[in-house]
């Protein structure tokens, strides 16, 4: 009898220490289920979360880029025509970020329609060398640019001056980002988007600029 019961006790601990490893087991893949969630969750916040806004002061230098019909203007003269810009920066050999920018300008000023001649557009070339003003015509006119979306060029040092104004300058064009810089007026701060806004987001961030000025 005692060794019956020796060897039903050794049965009993295996069968409890059996059900014991199986609850940790399912215990630990619930938890790196949750786990695996709530990293999914995680990723698609950081998705949700990709465009970050601010508002900024910039100070618009002195100085002169070449504007797409070959003629050399001012920048804060172009700045200061009393309309509120929106502006961005891009070159034309661009296959990834700076397409996706101008499509959005295109939208942006179909949406308004004829009010888009109240909005002055600007886009300021990252690679002089190499986008002429004839090319910056073609290239405006691939994005149906209208009359108020005028595109920059000019020396490299000007266009470097103008991208470390305005917080742009990465050292080179390939490691440029996507920002949409929008004033109200002249003297007034800059709102500064960073990522990949939608036209209709424009214009409703244009919308709340011009309602708030």
């Amino acid at each position: 009898m005692p060794r019956r019961a020796s060897i039903a006790a050794a049965l009993a601990g295996a069968i409890s220490i059996g059900i014991g490893a199986t609850l940790v087991g399912t215990a630990h893949e619930a938890v790196h289920s949750m786990s695996d969630e709530m990293d999914h969750d995680m990723s698609h916040q950081s998705a949700a979360t990709g465009i970050s806004k601010s508002t900024v002061r910039y100070r618009v230098p002195a100085l002169t880029l070449v504007r797409q019909d070959g003629r050399p203007v001012s920048l804060p003269a172009e700045m200061d025509d009393g309309r509120p810009v929106l502006l961005n920066f891009i070159y034309t050999t661009c296959t990834s970020i700076c397409p996706l920018l101008s499509q959005t300008f295109e939208g942006f000023q179909r949406k308004l329609g004829r009010d888009a001649a109240r909005v002055h557009l600007m886009s300021i070339s990252i690679d002089p060398e190499q986008d002429t003003p004839a090319r910056l015509v073609d290239y405006a006119r691939k994005f149906h640019a209208g009359a108020e979306w005028q595109h920059y060029t000019g020396t490299l040092e000007a266009s470097i001056a103008a991208q470390r104004a305005f917080d742009v300058y990465r050292g080179d064009k390939m490691s440029h980002l996507p920002v949409t810089l929008l004033r109200a007026s002249p003297g007034k701060p800059w709102v500064r988007i960073e990522g990949f806004v939608t036209p209709d987001d424009l214009v409703r961030e244009y919308d709340a600029l011009i309602g708030a000025r």
